[in-house]
């Protein structure tokens, strides 16, 4: 905003503390913005990167919306029971997971979450999981709206892959920027230099894409040991792997 001193600056810089501008912002010039520049979804994970280091401890934020009939206490109760239930030989086969990572499932609100954290490529990594998870994550999957098209994952491998693609939080960047190459990119623009950095365009083009994004991921997390995996950090000291 600018920082005028004028009677309208900052009348103008005042605006978003307004009671009745935040209720006419929310209700009726967002959508007019949506409508007059419509703005795609984008995709979750983390953007390919040539940087070792950016392909280290990258996060999955996989958020699956429970089925109609699941969403309630009872329904909640049967995802957590399938993960009970499963319990050995979810963690037999996370512990067989040829990607370092580390896991978790959580319930919040009418949703089945897995949260990790891995090295390497995603792609890689969800094939693991297919390898030695795969019929158990099944039985989870089948509770989630959606998932009866790529159940049994293990013979649907490229569809479940995207389907969990579709299913992370798009993570957005540390940089402010690179928000705005991620908009043109999704818009067909691959071009390597960018054709916009107006950050004067930021704060609305973010709030186009949470609109269409709901629920992100802020930022790509902070790392422990940056630049360094678990492997390289054990055979330092010598542990071996």
């Amino acid at each position: 905003m600018p920082n005028g001193g004028g009677r309208f600056d900052r009348f103008v810089n005042e605006l978003h503390d307004k009671p009745w501008f935040k209720y006419l912002g929310a209700w009726i010039l967002v959508p007019i913005w949506a409508w007059l520049t419509p703005v795609k979804r984008l995709p979750g994970g983390p953007g390919p990167s040539a940087r070792p280091g950016d392909n280290l401890q990258s996060m999955m934020n996989l958020i699956m919306p429970l089925k109609k009939e699941n969403r309630s206490p009872l329904g909640r109760a049967k995802a957590a029971l399938a993960i009970a239930k499963n319990r050995d030989q979810i963690f037999a086969g996370l512990d067989n997971v040829g990607t370092v990572h580390f896991a978790r499932f959580v319930i919040v609100n009418d949703n089945i979450c897995m949260f990790s954290v891995y090295d390497g490529d995603f792609t890689n990594y969800i094939r693991d999981f297919i390898v030695t998870i795969g019929s158990v994550f099944n039985a989870v999957v089948e509770l989630v709206e959606g998932g009866d098209a790529v159940i049994p994952c293990e013979k649907n491998v490229e569809a479940f892959i995207q389907w969990i693609h579709e299913h992370d939080l798009y993570q957005v960047p540390d940089t402010a920027t690179d928000f705005l190459r991620d908009q043109e990119a999704l818009n067909g623009d691959r071009a390597v230099s960018p054709v916009n950095d107006d950050l004067t365009l930021l704060p609305r083009k973010l709030v186009l894409q949470l609109r269409a994004n709901a629920n992100v991921s802020l930022g790509s997390g902070y790392r422990a040991y940056p630049g360094f995996s678990v492997a390289q950090v054990r055979k330092q000291l010598g542990l071996g792997w």
